[in-house]
């Protein structure tokens, strides 16, 4: 077996220092998003005194004690909603995630009403969309729980409503396709919103408190100038016993969780779809726990991905696929938790001999039906006369269109710098992959800040040569320091994730677990059977 052998001293001084600064990384993220259940949880007295669990309490009792739940879009909406680090809240006031309900692999997204009454930030329909197109896409019951103000309409945007449309042709999609949702009535879902259970397979509401309705009392007397109550207007009880909009009535949160945990079980969702032998595997023969120091905080301090993969991968047995061709382009075959996969990493720029090797393996990974797992490390392809003349682009493009049509499972994480069109080739944010997460030291973009800046200064150094003009320094060296500043705040982790082109921040440690859910996800979804209509489910 070729189980690697590490050149890592744990015990040095320099992977103390690494650790400790990935750790305070990591810190900072758990921070941030205490900081948004902090903000909510402020709000339990209102939810006691109506007798209503709070948004976290809700999925907790939904979801199967002690197994494991995938946060997903963590970081939405952060430094969004404003520029100010020290008060943007992520999570764009909703939580969702994969879990288990019932023994049955769900996709959960659930309103944060404990903020600002769960209306709408500028990521909240995107977060929304993104998710339903993952429960397609995997075949996840999808389950909602509602309880939002909707729109901020003081922060009315003319695209939110057009993009907006999309959630609801998602679930109309979704029942379609054969994978049923749920919706959860815990307060309001007016207007837009009140689609949401319109188009839902399944309709809970509880008594008192779940509402849904077109347009609210003061909306419809504005429009029509009619005065109606709202309990008659929208109230869970009408919708149960006159529209029709409603299944299930019941009397307060809990007896809400509980019937939807029934609902779901009633559906024996996992009765066609044979689970995969569960043969014994080897745990890593270097511990995830080291991965905190393994990689350098800094992407331009040089380290080997082996050692990375090494902490991922059953028993740390590493199978390179051409280690000698293009080297700085690292191909592995391995298994993580029992499933074979194929790795990609990168121990430097990607060359010609790098993109061609990659194009093959992706190739040989997809004939085997083998999932690939790429660990972004890359600030691109290689540049200059030597390497155009040799093919990079040639090669660059075989690279491409691998990772662009191969048709096994992708996950993808930026585990240091994933710029330029590197981040294309190792199955960036637009090339789909099936998950995709950021280590919180990532930085991804066009190019590196320091490398904008410097090509800029070239450039108008240049521009001034040939007109015959004489630099002036103190003017460029301010617009030097203004462009790397401008690049290196859009490359953190924790902007992109705030925009929303990753799934979230991960700690590094746990991603090796995160790698097995999500293969475990993919598989499940591609043996699954689903029996699909040409229109969803009509409510009658």
């Amino acid at each position: 077996m070729p189980v690697f052998t590490s050149r890592i001293d744990v015990s040095s001084e320099a992977f103390a220092n690494d650790r400790s600064d990935m750790l305070a990384l990591v810190d900072r993220v758990h921070t941030l998003k205490d900081r948004s259940s902090q903000a909510s949880e402020r709000r339990r007295a209102v939810f006691e005194e109506r007798g209503q669990l709070t948004p976290r309490e809700r999925i907790a009792r939904l979801l199967d004690p002690g197994l494991p739940f995938l946060e997903l879009f963590g970081m939405a909406n952060y430094l969004i909603d404003t520029s100010d680090p020290e008060k943007s809240l992520p999570g764009a006031n909703t939580i969702a995630g994969i879990g288990f309900v019932s023994g049955t692999r769900c996709m959960i997204y659930a309103s944060d009403s404990g903020i600002n009454a769960g209306a709408g930030t500028p990521k909240t329909g995107e977060k929304l969309r993104n998710c339903l197109d993952i429960a397609l896409d995997k075949k996840l019951p999808f389950l909602h729980l509602v309880e939002s103000a909707g729109a901020n309409l003081l922060e009315y945007r003319v695209a939110g409503w057009a993009w907006g449309g999309g959630a609801f042709r998602r679930l109309a999609q979704l029942s379609a396709a054969g994978v049923p949702s749920f919706a959860v009535l815990h307060g309001p879902s007016t207007a837009g919103g009140a689609y949401y259970p319109g188009l839902s397979d399944y309709v809970i509401a509880v008594k008192g408190r779940g509402r849904a309705s077109l347009g609210g009392a003061a909306l419809v007397r504005a429009a029509t100038g009619e005065v109606a109550d709202e309990e008659e207007l929208a109230g869970a009880q009408m919708h149960a016993e006159i529209s029709g909009v409603v299944e299930h009535l019941v009397e307060d949160d809990a007896h809400a969780m509980a019937k939807l945990r029934q609902l779901v079980a009633r559906l024996d969702w996992n009765r066609n779809c044979a689970a995969p032998a569960q043969g014994n595997y080897a745990p890593p023969h270097y511990s995830p726990e080291e991965l905190a120091g393994v990689v350098p905080v800094d992407y331009r301090k040089a380290y080997d991905t082996r050692e990375v993969m090494a902490r991922l991968a059953d028993g740390s047995d590493l199978d390179q696929f051409k280690p000698d061709f293009g080297p700085s382009l690292v191909c592995i075959q391995t298994s993580v938790m029992g499933h074979a996969v194929g790795m990609i990493g990168n121990n430097g720029p990607i060359d010609p001999n790098g993109a061609a090797k990659a194009a093959q393996f992706m190739q040989l990974c997809d004939q085997a039906d083998m999932p690939l797992v790429f660990l972004n490390n890359i600030t691109g392809y290689m540049v200059g006369k030597d390497y155009e003349q040799a093919g990079m682009i040639k090669h660059g493009s075989k690279m491409i269109q691998a990772v662009s049509n191969v048709r096994v499972p992708k996950i993808t994480f930026y585990i240091g710098a994933s710029f330029g069109a590197g981040n294309y080739g190792m199955s960036g944010f637009a090339y789909e992959p099936d998950f995709l997460f950021a280590w919180p030291n990532s930085r991804s973009g066009v190019m590196g800040g320091e490398q904008a800046a410097t090509t800029m200064d070239m450039v108008a150094r240049g521009s001034a040569a040939r007109k015959g003009f004489e630099v002036d320094e103190a003017k460029l060296s301010e617009r030097k320091a203004a462009l790397l500043a401008h690049f290196e705040q859009q490359e953190s982790a924790f902007y992109t994730s705030g925009q929303m082109l990753d799934m979230g921040i991960v700690d590094p440690r746990d991603t090796r677990k995160i790698i097995g859910f999500a293969l475990d996800t993919c598989r499940e979804a591609r043996g699954r059977e689903v029996r699909t209509n040409t229109f969803g489910i009509g409510r009658m």
